[in-house]
């Protein structure tokens, strides 16, 4: 049998268990949440990016 102070102490654990969302920083949630690029996306914009240099030079 779960004693109350059990209980309680249990539902306290996992609580703490939950990361807050700090109120200093004031960023909203959707940008807490913002996707960071994927590492396939950066190397494609580096690619792209050397190849536009690449087609200058060689005009």
């Amino acid at each position: 049998m779960i004693t109350p102070e059990y209980n309680e102490w249990w539902v306290r654990k996992i609580n703490d268990n939950i990361p807050k969302i700090s109120q200093e920083n004031g960023q909203s949630i959707e940008e807490h949440l913002q996707v960071i690029p994927s590492e396939l996306k950066i190397i494609r914009q580096d690619f792209e990016r050397r190849n536009t240099d690449l087609k200058k030079k060689i005009e």
